[in-house]
Parts: structure tokens; sequence; C-alpha cells
């Protein structure tokens, strides 16, 4: 190879590996397979043995992703041999018949596949355990050569333990736990810097009275960067956090780290929105003094997310809501003195005026009067204030869940139960259990590729028996590795498979013919031609990786029997046939992957959101509901972020009016947090006796409800425009505080309406952002973690799932 092309390669996969994992993880596998292969075969002459060994160490080594730091790693190994074990038995057992290791293939298939609904820890093992099965469910059928099978699987697992703490031992990666608490400081520090433009007196510049940073987070004109708060948070976006490292489990300290980082994310987007309203509303110490209270929580909050660190309390900020709301209705009592809220009173009995036409703005208010508009952006300023705190109580409680601290019982109704905190009651199975049975429809992702997956290995099988292919292992293998989540991706891997494992079989065919049966120098070039594939399939793409793992293979059985270049040959057929199965299977099995169903589930989230709405609003007016809503729109918000984790995995090219689905989940998971606190803070049907006040308030949950089920109809139909109406429902909420500050007479119940028309002006912005995403430089919409394997594409889901979803509470980190 010419020198310049040498350094061109050498570049590549710097670029492509800049940390050398790869080629310490290949030198870690070709040690661990080649030492348990070369002394079980040559040490103990039990070629069955070494044959386990070799494949026990590439199936949890190369095909397997392991998180965690050097220990973690070694421990996560160990912890694998009871499953090897079994899978291995299973497989020994059933391969007496071809239907029955074909029925074995299709419920261990499921089995495996499905239970990256775990989390990504059990998505990372899942092709490795399918290996261990498909190994030796292939004739000959040898049940007595059981006990040597699972000695030279052990071997294999315990050599590759022993080279993870030996050889360039992993550091343990940043943990969740830390990069939460950097955000939780960075929130706290910007409550610190809202607080401080809050309670700043009016004859101060206006630049000093507005909170660094816009108010929606976007780079600032002075240097082009997010504010400091937005970065830290942002960090912890599972799509940049390792898959392996996401807390997307179905535990509750999992759950709860990702809660914790929905509460963080909600409290910054609270504290930024102070800005909008801040230069209105003038200096207002109460809700500065609740702001500073909000930054305390987040700081202890953040302090405590680390395992080290002291739990934190919730009843510092309890106490503080609960004095902001003290102050802030003092002047609606006859005998409290005014306070920075009080719009001025009269007689009690005097009616409640309707809305006055202006023929100015102030703002966003339609008024001409200063006054006015002041005391309605001092009503706002308050209600999202009190969001603020709600979000750094929830921060706290999650923190304390996460830390497995004692909690207060579940304050929710029994009637609207389950609440967003559920899972810190429930025992770890009950919360295992439900993962996996909320998962069991057709429905979701996690079902719909461990079907896919499981079909194909049960075809292959078949297929396999049917043909009585020789090296039928290497079929199934081909359909594992290169079967994906839709039928165009398994199709366009075809051809570099294809074309690598040609040009694999043409050097392993002239390199059997031109040595010949001398097993001394396969066993010598066995481990320089293992170290190159395992270093540049994994850099370079598919046809290194199928081409140079077709010269490993051929190496490997030359040593266990008398191989000829028709060895190559049969390995050419196996993956043609294994990539086949995987598109047919593709095409009868939810061919398009994430895509539709993605679409139909956002669709299905801003219904259910809508929903919620509805109920929120006549639960505190007393309205009739048929109750159930916002439950629904929790269970919508983790199936979304389900699928759009394996949408996230697909290729996609960018088409016009394409949607920002990330916005969709997160005016979900706004809908669902808002309805929480609002719920959990103001008394059902405590809007009830002031029914003008109730009645503007349903015509606004209205309002916002006709825009979400707008947006949904629109994402059913196909591209997604910006919607009119949006700019028309937020004026119109907006007027509900202008309206609210012309009573002559207000009371508790009319902040109530107030912090309801906040909530409900932040989904209608939330939902103007829905339209319009935006491709990637290239022109395409970009990966989240690769296109990954069916089974890894089903685990694409469960990483996030997840993102610390949960069955009855929300979403999780973005």
């Amino acid at each position: 190879m010419p020198m310049s092309r040498t350094r061109a390669l050498l570049d590549r996969l710097r670029a492509r590996d800049p940390g050398r994992e790869i080629p310490h993880r290949a030198v870690r596998v070709t040690l661990a397979a080649c030492t348990g292969f070369y002394t079980l075969r040559y040490g103990f002459g039990r070629p069955s043995a070494a044959t386990y060994a070799l494949f026990g160490a590439i199936s949890l080594g190369l095909l397997s992703r392991i998180g965690g730091g050097a220990r973690a790693r070694a421990r996560t190994l160990l912890g694998t041999l009871p499953a090897a074990y079994l899978l291995i038995t299973l497989g020994t057992l059933l391969a007496v018949r071809s239907w029955a290791a074909a029925l074995g293939m299709l419920g261990i298939g499921f089995a495996v596949a499905y239970g990256s609904v775990g989390g990504p820890r059990l998505v990372g093992l899942a092709n490795g355990l399918q290996l261990l099965y498909i190994l030796p469910c292939f004739p000959p059928y040898r049940p007595e050569d059981l006990p040597l099978r699972l000695i030279g699987v052990t071997v294999g697992i315990l050599l590759l333990a022993a080279a993870e703490l030996l050889l360039w031992p992993v550091p343990p990666p940043v943990h969740y736990r830390d990069r939460l608490a950097r955000a939780a400081a960075a929130v706290a520090d910007l409550a610190d810097r809202t607080a401080a433009a809050v309670e700043a007196p009016p004859q101060r510049p206006v630049r000093d009275r507005a909170p660094p940073g816009p108010a929606d987070g976007s780079p600032s004109a002075a240097d082009g960067r997010p504010d400091p708060a937005t970065e830290a948070v942002d960090e912890l976006r599972f799509s940049r956090i390792p898959l392996l490292e996401r807390p997307a489990s179905a535990g509750a300290a999992d759950r709860a780290l990702s809660h914790a980082a929905t509460a963080l994310r909600h409290t910054r987007g609270q504290l930024l929105r102070i800005g909008r309203v801040n230069d209105l509303a003038g200096p207002l110490p109460q809700a500065a003094a609740l702001v500073r209270a909000t930054a305390r929580a987040v700081r202890a909050a953040g302090e405590g997310a680390r395992a080290a660190g002291p739990v934190p309390g919730t009843e510092p900020i309890e106490a503080a809501i609960t004095g902001f709301e003290t102050a802030r209705t003092t002047p609606f009592r006859p005998d409290g003195p005014r306070s920075a809220y009080d719009t001025g009173t009269v007689s009690v009995t005097e009616p409640e005026p309707a809305p006055v036409p202006s023929a100015g703005r102030i703002g966003p208010y339609p008024t001409s009067d200063p006054a006015e508009a002041a005391t309605a952006a001092r009503l706002a300023l308050g209600s999202i204030a009190l969001e603020a705190a709600e979000g750094a109580r929830f921060l706290t409680l999650a923190v304390r869940i996460s830390r497995r601290a004692p909690l207060p019982p579940d304050p929710t109704p029994p009637a609207d139960r389950p609440g967003p905190f559920w899972y810190g009651h429930e025992p770890a199975v009950r919360l295992w259990w439900a993962r996996f049975r909320a998962n069991l429809t057709p429905r979701s992702v996690y079902f719909q590729n461990a079907v896919r997956t499981a079909a194909a290995l049960a075809a292959a099988r078949l297929l396999v028996g049917g043909l009585d292919l020789t090296h039928g292992f290497w079929v199934l293998l081909a359909t594992l590795t290169l079967m994906r989540t839709t039928a165009a991706d398994t199709g366009m891997t075809l051809r570099p498979a294809i074309t690598g494992t040609l040009c694999g079989a043409a050097g392993s065919a002239a390199m059997l013919l031109l040595v010949g049966d001398r097993p001394l120098f396969y066993a010598i070039a066995l481990p320089v031609a293992m170290l190159t594939a395992f270093t540049l399939g994994p850099a370079l793409g598919l046809v290194w990786a199928q081409g140079t793992f077709t010269v490993v293979v051929a190496m490997v059985f030359a040593q266990l029997a008398p191989a000829s270049w028709k060895l190559a040959e049969a390995r050419l057929v196996d993956v043609a046939t294994g990539a086949a199965v995987g598109i047919l299977t593709g095409l009868c099995a939810w061919p398009l992957g994430g895509g539709r169903e993605l679409r139909r589930r956002a669709a299905e989230l801003l219904d259910d959101s809508a929903a919620a709405v509805h109920e929120t609003v006549a639960e505190l007016t007393g309205r009739p509901a048929p109750g159930g809503a916002v439950r629904r729109a929790r269970r919508s918000a983790v199936l979304a972020e389900a699928t759009y984790a394996q949408f996230r995995s697909e290729r996609h090219d960018p088409q016009p009016g394409a949607p920002d689905w990330q916005a969709v989940l997160l005016t979900g998971q706004h809908t669902v947090r808002g309805a929480e606190q609002l719920l959990a803070r103001i008394v059902p049907h405590s809007l009830a006796g002031r029914p003008a006040v109730a009645g503007r308030l349903v015509g606004d949950a209205d309002t916002a409800a006709a825009a979400f089920l707008r947006e949904g109809a629109a994402l059913r139909a196909g591209p997604v425009r910006p919607d009119p109406a949006l700019a028309e429902a937020r004026t119109a909420l907006l007027d509900e505080r202008l309206t609210v500050a012309r009573l002559p007479v207000a009371d508790p119940a009319a902040l109530h309406a107030v912090d309801t028309a906040v909530w409900l002006v932040g989904l209608v912005d939330d939902l103007a952002a829905v339209p319009g995403a935006k491709a990637a430089p290239d022109g395409r919409s970009q990966p989240e973690e690769g296109r990954g394997t069916a089974g890894a594409a089903g685990g694409a889901a469960a990483d996030a799932a997840t993102r610390g979803s949960n069955e009855g509470g929300g979403g999780g980190g973005g």
C-alpha cells in the first residue's frame, strides 16, 4: 500500500477513534479468544471446548457493548455466565431437530431482544447472548459435549474479564449524577441572577434588570453562545451521553435521575421565561425571595445527586412556596396590608367587569395603561416563579428517590393515581414487571423489534435445516448482525456485506489453496488476522468487517478440521442467505421502522395532552370530566419517547414539512408536569365559586386544547406547517391575565386562574416550536446512535426510553 494511502487510513482511524478504544478492545478480545482457543485446542486436545472459548470471548467482547469502567465491565461479564450456561444448554438440547431448534430460536430470540426494554445495559448484551444460543443449535447433535462447551465458554469469558482489568483498563466514565450536579449548579446560578434582576429597582438600566441571556436560551448577541445553564442542561440530553451510561433502566434510581433532569430543564425554562415579563413587572421582592429559595433548593439537590453528597430535604422549598402563596394573597384579605400584587380594592360586592378593549399595546398586553400592564406582568411573574419553585421541589424529590431516601406518602388522590413518583413506593420486581408488561403490545417498538428479530432468526434456522447448509451458523449470524429496523436500511447493508464477504472469500480461497492443510500456519497467523479484523472492521465499516472476519473464520475452521477453498464459498452463500432472510422479514414486519409509528405516536401524544388540559381545568373549576386523561398523557409520552429513540437510530432523508419531534415530546412532558403541579398545589373545584373566572378559564383551555388537536391532525396528515391560529391563541391567553388585573376585587381564585393561564401560554409556546425540524448539515437527518441491528435498535428504543420513562410518570432526559 502506498505511503500516502497508509497515512490516509491511519488518519481516518484516528479521527474515528481518538481515544484508541477500538484497537485496545481488539487486543483484549484477540488475546482472550486466542489464549482460550490455543490452550483447549492444542494443550488439552478439546476442539469443542476451544471453539466455545473463542466465540464466547468474541460474542461478549465484540458483538456486545458493555459500559462502565474496567471493574464494572468485568462484573458484567461474570454476571452473564448463568445466562450463557442456560442458552448453550438449550441450544444443545434443541439441536436434535430443525423444528425444535427453530421454535427455540423463536422463543429465545424474542426473549433476549425484548429484554432491551429493561434498559441500555441489556441492549448492549443482546447480540452477544443471541450468539450463545445460535452457536450450539446446529448439528452435529452431541449432547455429550455439553460439559466441554460450558467449560469453553467459561474460560473465554473469564479470560475476557481478566483482560478488561489488566489491559488498558477503561477508566470509569463520567457518571450521570455528576452531569446532573454540574447542570444543577449552573441552573442555581441562573436563579440567583434572576432573583437579583427581579428585585432590582426600576431606575436601574433594563439590561441590569433582565436575567442574563435571552429568554429562550438561544445564542446571545454578545458572544453567540447560549446561557451557561442552557449549555449545562443540554449536556443531560441522552443524545450527548454514551448509550450505556444513560439512566434508562426500569429501576427506581434510574427513573428518578431521568425525572430529575426533566425537572431541572423545566425549572431552567421558567427562569428564562421570567425575563420576558420582568421589565414590565418592576421590582417584586416576594417573587425574588422565592426565586432565591429556588436557587438554594436546586443547588442542594445538585450536591445531593452525587453519591457522596448530603441528601437534600424538601422542607425549605416547601416553606418558601407556602410563604410566597401567603404573601401574594395578602392584599385579598380585608385586614391584610397591601403588597406589590395589590391592584386596588373596592367593595367586595362590586361585580366583575368584562375585558375592556384597548387601542394600544404595552409589551404583549392589549392596553395603553402602563399600570395595568405592570399588574398583569406581576401576576404572570409570580405564577412563573411558582412554577420554577415547584420544579425545584420536584427535582429534590427525584434526587431523594435516586439516593433511596425515605419519601412522604403519595399525596395524589386515589382517583388520580398513580402519581408522578409512584415508583418510589414500589419494590424493584414490580417496577421491572410494570416496564415489561406495559410494552407487550404491537404498538410498542420494543415488541415490534423483538418479533422481527425472533421471526427472522427462526426462519433462517428453518431454511438452514431445509437446505441442509453445511455452515448454518453463519446464516443466523448474518441475519442477526445485518438486519436493521427498516427494510430499506437492511437492503442498504446487503451490498457492502456481500462485497466485503466476496473479497474476504476470494482471499480465503487463495490462502487455503496456497497453504493447504497446515494448521501451524493458521495458528501463527490467526492472532494477526483477528487483531486486524477487530480493528479495521469497527473503524472502517461493513465492507472491511465482513471481509476480514471471513478470513478469520477460515483460519479458525482450518485448525478444527481439514478445509478447502469451498469453505470460503460456503461463507459467501451463508451471508447472502442470512441478509436475504433479514430483508424479507423486514418487508413483512413493520418495514418502515419507527417513522410511521412515531408520527402516529406523536399525534396521539398531542391528542392526549389536549384531553389532559381539559381534565386539569375541569378539575380546578368543578366541571365534569371523564378522568384518567393525565395518566394517558404520561403513558403516551413514554411510548412516544421510545419510538423516537428508534427513529433516531435509523437513516432518514430530509422531508419538507418534517416536524421537530423533540419539540413534540417536550410539549407532552410539559403538559403532564404542569398538570401535576397545578393539581397538587390548587384545591380541586377551588375556582367553582367564581363562575365568571371559571368560565373564561374553561374557554382558555378549549383554545389551548384546540391548538393541540390541530397540531395532532397536521402530524397525521403529513407535512406540518406553522399554525397561524397559535398567535391568536397566545394573545387570547395573555388577555386573560389582563382581565384578572382589571378585577376591582381579586381573590386567591383569581391568582389560581392566572397560574393556569400562564401554564397554558407556555404550552402554546411549546406548540409553536413543533413545525420545521432542521436537517443535518450534510442534508440528512442524523441518527443519534448510528444504525444498529434489529436487536440493538429495539434497544435503541430502550435506551432511552427511554429516557427514564415510567409507566405512570413522565419522561426523561431529552
